[in-house]
């Protein structure tokens, strides 16, 4: 096996290193920000994001963990509906609100914090539920991540 391969992520709502617009924030409407994607190998199975935020007070923090994204998949709209299961197939795990789904910035006051938007190329679908956390999630991916690439903005209130 060869190494990984960099995936190019961006945002159409913020470049790499930016603030990360209240829309898509807990203070805001709540919902995902545009994401699109590029140099995915070609025998790529499915993808999977993964957003976390390494600067909450108690440990990272979760804020959406999603799979079995179709291997034709480049971008995702905004907004995706906060639903287990999309009508591609795609799911959406558990985020440490305890719920499916995107949910968005929300620090407590003081210094910006850091999101990290994490997508994976992988050689396979995942034999995972909807109840999947993100530590299910890196377990079961192991071993099959063909390309990797993340987008990092930030927040604070």
């Amino acid at each position: 096996m060869t190494g990984i391969v960099q995936l190019v992520v961006i945002s159409s709502a913020f470049l790499m290193g930016e603030t990360i617009p209240v829309k898509y924030t807990g203070m805001g409407k709540d919902i995902s920000p545009p994401l699109s994607w590029s140099k995915a190998p070609d025998n790529t199975k499915s993808f999977a994001v993964i957003c976390d935020d390494p600067d909450a007070p108690m440990g990272t923090w979760v804020h959406w963990v999603f799979f079995n994204i179709p291997p034709a998949t480049t971008n995702l709209a905004e907004g995706i509906p906060p639903k287990p299961k999309l009508p591609d197939g795609s799911i959406q795990g558990i985020n440490d609100f305890r719920r499916n789904g995107y949910g968005g910035p929300m620090p407590p006051p003081g210094k910006p914090h850091r999101y990290f938007f994490k997508v994976y190329a992988l050689d396979t679908m995942l034999n995972l539920t909807p109840n999947a956390k993100k530590a299910d999630l890196e377990t079961a991916m192991e071993g099959h991540i063909l390309a990797r690439g993340e987008l990092m903005g930030t927040f604070k209130r």
